[in-house]
């Protein structure tokens, strides 16, 4: 019998055994829990069907998304961020658990449709599914055309929009006792670089270099502004994530700016920028961003500055 139910978890198991053309042929896949009986069976007559017609040479086989998310994982192995990608792939294999690549459109509308978290860790997980069966279909032909061709992103807006001055900074770093973390959050609100950049990047030649960028880059320079100096004489800082994490939140909590996250001093950067009137192209490229669209969210901070400008004309020089 080709489905049975699973005594431990009580879902049903799908194993396939036969001999055909002279050749055996074997697998076995647990199939999603949510599945009924009717479902099973269901899928055990059409994946034999399908294995059937590939053994004999009828049928092209045809790859699961799990099979792409683990041919992914395998080939990425050397990337720092694998495990917190390889956390987020796992985290929704109850909606592909059983799909095949080309019903990777309607995965990911399952996982928009039904996952408890927020909007923007869901498209970041449904991007990463994208990115796994786009890798599978390129390098290893696991597809005929892009997996992903109907598959829309959903949309998130939950741009924020606070920013924090040099005097707000003196508040937060004077309530920081960790001389790591308060170098950490220095670093942030000068250069404009995330946490995790900051805490892996090295110096040469007055600048800051990240390796294995966020937007894909190989290599990324941030140049040093001058009052880090006496902040970089012992380079990299000597602290992990969670440490500057607990301090900045202690610090910020004391400065009575419970409002203000870490990456919000990247955000100040880039305002600081602006009203230096530094342009939306350079901004761009000092924080990093590859898409153009990414530093738009600045652009209200340009105009405010322009409407200041235009407003001066006519107005008398003051004596």
């Amino acid at each position: 019998m080709s489905i049975y139910r699973e005594k431990t978890s009580g879902r049903f198991i799908f194993e396939f055994d036969r001999t055909i053309e002279g050749k055996r042929v074997r697998t076995r896949k647990r199939l999603p829990s949510a599945w009924s009986k009717t479902q099973a069976h269901a899928f055990d007559r059409k994946e034999s069907a399908r294995l059937y017609g590939i053994a004999s040479g009828v049928e092209r086989h045809r790859y699961t998304i799990e099979e792409a998310v683990e041919q992914y994982i395998k080939d990425k192995s050397s990337l720092k961020s694998l495990k917190s990608a390889a956390e987020h792939l796992g985290s929704v294999m109850w909606a592909y658990e059983g799909r095949f690549i080309d019903e990777l459109p309607a995965v990911a509308q399952e996982i928009a449709g039904n996952a408890p978290q927020s909007p923007a860790t869901i498209k970041n997980r449904i991007a990463l599914l994208r990115a796994a069966c786009r890798w599978a279909w390129k390098k290893h032909g696991m597809a005929d055309r892009d997996p992903a061709e109907r598959l829309q992103l959903p949309s998130v807006k939950n741009e924020r929009h606070v920013y924090i001055d040099v005097a707000r900074l003196h508040r937060i770093i004077r309530h920081c006792k960790n001389e790591q973390a308060r170098k950490v959050i220095v670093v942030a609100f000068y250069s404009g670089m995330r946490l995790s950049e900051i805490l892996r990047s090295t110096i040469e030649g007055g600048s800051f270099i990240v390796l294995d960028t966020k937007n894909g880059d190989p290599i990324r320079r941030v140049p040093m502004h001058p009052r880090l100096e006496t902040y970089i004489k012992t380079w990299p800082p000597a602290c992990a994530k969670k440490t500057v994490q607990k301090w900045f939140q202690l610090s910020r909590d004391k400065a009575g700016l419970r409002e203000v996250h870490f990456h919000d001093l990247r955000h100040s950067t880039a305002s600081a920028l602006v009203n230096s009137d530094v342009d939306l192209y350079t901004v761009g490229a000092i924080l990093g961003h590859k898409d153009p669209r990414s530093t738009m969210r600045y652009a209200h901070l340009e105009q405010a500055r322009l409407k200041d400008a235009i407003n001066k004309i006519g107005k008398k020089k003051a004596a």
